[in-house]
């Protein structure tokens, strides 16, 4: 998907690519056929689906910058590269070179699997423009309404949000989060894997688009 000079590319489950200001950027990268090397990686939370030593393997590069909670971070010195360790917490920023990423907050309410407590993350970047919202493993949680900042006129405003159920939103609470945050399109993900079907990223855009809010099934790859 073209967005803005930049280019979105779902992996499967919560992977992705943005090729953005001429980087290479994966968030949660997870059974993926990608060789691209990454100039930033994203990663949410340490769980084995998000932070995948197999697939991180396959796309570093010495020098490659990764973005990760403090939970993460005995699993990246095992990284076959020289990587720059950044970490992440909810409210954190970042700027490399003319791309801000801010880590924003991303739990569980009333499930055990993904608590408060660990301080796991979802992201936003920006550029020129362009925002871009992961959410993370999340439910739909009051610190979202914090995002609605970044529906301003002027910026093309994307998120991704996680559909499957179980572990996190499924399609009908993923479409209500997207009602608060108002963006200008929102982007099932974590589903068609582990948890979650073709059929909730359907209901997902059908429940979106009732609600005046425009949805988007990215096909694997593209």
């Amino acid at each position: 998907m073209k967005l803005k000079g930049a280019e979105l590319i779902w992996l499967g489950h919560s992977g992705f690519k943005i090729k953005l200001n001429q980087k290479i950027i994966y968030i949660d990268p997870y059974q993926i056929n990608e060789n691209e090397k990454a100039d930033i990686i994203l990663i949410t939370h340490s769980h084995y689906d998000h932070f995948s030593q197999q697939d991180l393997d396959k796309i570093v590069k010495d020098g490659t910058i990764i973005i990760c909670t403090p939970d993460s971070q005995s699993k990246v010195a095992r990284l076959n590269a020289k990587i720059e360790l950044l970490l992440a917490e909810p409210g954190r920023e970042f700027l490399i070179e003319e791309i801000k990423i801010k880590a924003v907050d991303s739990y569980n309410e009333k499930k055990e699997f993904h608590p408060k407590n660990e301080y796991w993350c979802g992201y936003v970047i920006q550029f020129n423009g362009l925002v871009i919202y992961h959410a993370g493993d999340t439910d739909k949680i009051k610190e979202m309404e914090k995002l609605t900042g970044y529906a301003k006129k002027d910026n093309e405003f994307i998120i991704l949000l996680p559909v499957g159920g179980n572990f996190t939103m499924n399609a009908e609470e993923a479409a209500e989060a997207a009602l608060l945050i108002k963006p200008t399109l929102a982007i099932p993900m974590h589903y068609g894997s582990i948890v979650g079907s073709r059929s909730d990223a359907e209901n997902f855009v059908k429940f979106c688009e009732e609600k005046g809010i425009r949805a988007e099934i990215l096909e694997k790859g593209k």
